[in-house]
């Protein structure tokens, strides 16, 4: 099995991949995107958006990152990619999928699923633009609101060269719903390609992991909220092993916190570290009554010198 951690807009930056690349066996990580409208980027916002660019694209771990950008206009796109191959970019990812409202609205993400034309433009501009050495690869959902427009799509896919296509097994229209989820579409596409393909959506154990692949006839994964429900899942979903305990889960919160602060100085931390909270409340029960606590601060040093109180009555009880 290939297992990718996928990107989330807002929420696995470079300091949460840096974390979980670190305690899971990922093979391959793709940023938050770049927003692309209608200028080349300076290199200080590829830099932001993937600071690793100047550790070789890779994270302490040597998890290699690919960068992700979202637009619809082939010219920019193609010249903010030459832009990010400069910058040592490993891989250049392109966001077909984002169902986000304001992305949508302003014609990006998986709005472009409606003009399987326009996504055939945006590949073939990048990929005539980079180096054959450096892979461009694209991400989709099955459609706008209708899956079987999934095989016109990944038809423009194939045709403009991308190296490789993830697919989020919903449409846009059907967001994040569970009993929405069609990984028998992802078999079907795999049927009619020959394009590698990673297959995404509802997978949040080993178990799943496992339908998925048997379902789809693929053998990459794509996680990405469940990395943040059990931080762990990589190894959960590739190498069967336990979820981590929710006292190791305090530990990495701590560590969290180092890395946030030194990095950010604290400026983000609060908001970061509670939406994470949002996550771990699905999986870990004890994380309710945490997040209670600390949902009223403001500031980081409040937050971090509780959860290490509650860290040591932890270990106190025990």
């Amino acid at each position: 099995m290939r297992l990718v951690l996928g990107p989330m807009e807002g929420v696995l930056d470079h300091l949460m991949r840096e974390i979980l690349t670190e305690i899971n066996d990922y093979d391959l990580c793709v940023t938050e995107f770049v927003r692309v409208v209608d200028q080349a980027l300076p290199p200080h916002v590829f830099h932001k958006i993937c600071p690793e660019l100047l550790q070789g694209s890779q994270t302490r771990s040597q998890t290699p990152i690919h960068i992700q950008l979202l637009g619809q206009d082939p010219r920019w796109m193609a010249e903010n990619a030459v832009i990010a191959e400069g910058l040592g970019a490993k891989g250049i990812d392109l966001n077909f999928g984002c169902p986000a409202r304001l992305v949508n609205k302003s014609k990006g993400g998986a709005a472009l699923l409606q003009h399987p034309e326009l996504i055939y433009q945006v590949i073939k501009a990048c990929r005539e633009a980079v180096d054959d050495k450096v892979p461009v690869t694209a991400k989709i959902r099955l459609g706008w609101d209708n899956p079987e427009d999934c095989f016109e799509i990944v038809d423009a896919v194939e045709k403009a060269g991308a190296n490789e296509l993830t697919v989020h097994a919903r449409t846009k229209s059907a967001g994040y719903k569970a009993s929405e989820i069609k990984w028998d579409y992802i078999r079907q596409i795999r049927e009619k390609t020959t394009l590698p393909l990673i297959a995404n959506g509802e997978i949040w154990n080993h178990a799943d992991g496992q339908r998925c692949m048997e379902t789809t006839q693929v053998n990459s994964l794509m996680v990405c909220r469940g990395a943040f429900n059990v931080p762990n899942l990589g190894n959960v979903v590739k190498h069967n092993a336990s979820p981590m305990s929710w006292p190791e889960v305090v530990e990495l919160l701590l560590l969290y916190s180092t890395y946030e602060i030194e990095g950010d100085k604290g400026l983000y931390y609060p908001n970061r570290v509670k939406q994470w909270f949002s996550y771990l409340k699905q999986q870990y029960p004890e994380a309710n009554r945490l997040f209670r606590e600390i949902r009223t601060f403001n500031k980081a040093a409040p937050i971090v010198d509780h959860i290490q109180r509650y860290r040591d009555e932890l270990y106190t009880a025990v």
